[in-house]
């Protein structure tokens, strides 16, 4: 299955099911907005929830706030973005289609990754077992070459960014023989800078004096908070704030479903600390960050860290957790060294102190700032992507499953009485009552007891509680579990244990 056609199955398995529909879609949609459905947005909240449990409540000195999305306009004066949050745009002339410069001269590069990689399977289906990959990316001549390809783009591409050399850019894309992927053509106009904050009038105040900005980042809420957050919470350095909300960026092109949206949702965290000891904080919030993502078991192999080529104005170290997205490796969460540079140009543009006194060394300064930021609907994207399976059973039939991890599944468990008669949908409905209040579940008494098992495998409901004859007797039921497909009686006593073992939240932090 291509890439294009792997996305495009989840695309259409996620409208099917109700996890994803296209926004104002009977008004024809509009473009790289969505809507996230009943099981969309139970998902969603999962993950905020796994997120917000293992950065809040499990660390000591880390606290979470929920700032306004409107700010004082001139917060966005001092963070830079007035002046500095820009990306490269390019027009097709042929096509007039418009895209990021720095996107087809990465989308470049990943087809020569593409290459490697399948360097690299060629000699492991060669020499077998006996196949040492690192031994042969280092010495095999085509990967050698293709990698010396990449590291002189990148080289160039960083050169001509740092110096805002925008006619280098275009040089860039024509040098590599870069095209329009709708006209195939190489018409290009020159590279121009494209502010991406939308901006809107406050009030009935009309001109620039009213003008205000929807935030394109949830982090400066956390700055202009920092000081009332440290004071009120009687916070000591080293001390982080965590935050989940919406932020708007107006992209030149946006594109590939959920990834790459104007309206979308930030989980962002930034960890205040003494200036000088920034190299191991972020040190250590790339390893804490790699673990949350391996605790769900989406296999490590699709992540992979990626150091940026050009650092933004305010970072002195800044890298990319990229994920094997249907569409290949792309950002899907950043940690960022950002100095003190965000609290100091408040401090300059609102003219309040944004320092911390430190009563052990008995010295006041500007805390430096290690910031984690994930983007909410990318993890979404990964998590099912990742899940979607069409498997083909013992006997020739199929089925599609999302083997979504347990804690994150949208419906925990379905309570399925055999029939829709003998008093068993009743005992259902009272095993139903007793798992509901910590999990989400849903009741199906409709259709053969398999069709029901295809309908909960296809949302990624972990375990299935079949209501049978036999219960009413013994007052056990049949649990099926949805990956291996087994079966085991348990009792109903034994049912909220049992269930919170195996799908609770807890399970992620074993």
């Amino acid at each position: 299955m291509s890439q294009e056609d792997g996305l495009k199955k989840i695309i259409s398995h996620a409208k099917e099911y109700g996890f994803v529909f296209p926004s104002s879609e009977i008004y024809d949609g509009l473009s790289a907005a969505y809507d996230y459905g009943q099981l969309g947005s139970e998902l969603k909240n999962n993950i905020k929830n796994y997120w917000w449990t293992s950065m809040v409540r499990m660390n000591d000195n880390i606290v979470g706030i929920d700032a306004a999305i409107f700010m004082h306009p001139t917060t966005w004066k001092a963070s830079g973005h007035v002046d500095a949050f820009n990306d490269p745009l390019i027009d097709n002339k042929d096509s007039n289609k418009r895209y990021r410069a720095d996107v087809l001269i990465e989308d470049h590069i990943a087809k020569i990754d593409k290459k490697i990689d399948k360097d690299v399977a060629k000699g492991f289906k060669r020499f077998g077992d006996d196949f040492n990959e690192a031994e042969f990316r280092a010495t095999n001549p085509n990967v050698l070459r293709r990698q010396a390809s990449i590291d002189e783009i990148n080289r160039k591409f960083k050169e001509a960014m740092n110096d805002d050399n925008l006619a280098a850019v275009k040089a860039l894309i024509e040098e590599l023989g870069i095209v329009c992927p709708i006209s195939g053509s190489k018409n290009w106009t020159d590279v121009r800078q494209f502010n991406l904050m939308f901006n809107t009038e406050l009030g009935a105040v009309s001109g620039d004096a009213g003008i205000i900005y929807l935030r394109p980042e949830t982090a400066q809420g956390i700055f202009v908070n920092y000081l009332n957050v440290q004071k009120s919470g009687r916070m000591k350095i080293p001390f982080g704030i965590a935050q989940i909300g919406k932020a708007f960026r107006n992209e030149i092109i946006a594109r590939q479903f959920i990834f790459r949206m104007r309206e979308f949702e930030q989980m962002e965290m930034q960890f205040f600390i003494k200036p000088g000891t920034q190299t191991e904080w972020y040190e250590h919030w790339k390893e804490e960050r790699k673990k949350w993502h391996s605790a769900l078991g989406l296999g490590d192999e699709n992540y992979r860290f990626h150091d940026h080529i050009k650092l933004a104005h305010y970072a002195d170290a800044a890298c990319d957790i990229e994920f094997n997205f249907p569409m290949g490796f792309k950002e899907l969460e950043g940690i960022h060294s950002r100095t003190d540079f965000d609290l100091k140009s408040h401090e300059e543009f609102s003219g309040k102190k944004l320092r911390y006194f430190d009563p052990e060394s008995k010295e006041s300064y500007v805390p430096y700032v290690v910031e984690t930021s994930i983007g909410l609907d990318r993890m979404f994207l990964a998590v099912l992507s990742s899940a979607y399976t069409e498997e083909t059973l013992e006997g020739g039939n199929e089925r599609t499953v999302l083997r979504i991890p347990p804690a994150l599944a949208p419906v925990k468990v379905a309570v399925l009485p055999l029939i829709k008669k003998d008093g068993l949908p009743e005992k259902a409905k009272e095993i139903l009552k007793s798992i509901r209040l910590k999990h989400n579940v849903q009741y199906d008494e409709k259709d053969a007891i398999g069709r029901r098992y295809r309908r909960q495998d296809a949302i990624g409901t972990p375990l299935c509680i079949t209501v049978d004859h036999d219960t009413l007797n013994d007052d056990a039921v049949t649990v099926r579990e949805r990956d291996g497909m087994t079966q085991e009686r348990i009792a109903i006593v034994d049912l909220p244990a049992y269930v919170e073992a195996r799908v609770g939240l807890e399970t992620l932090f074993s």
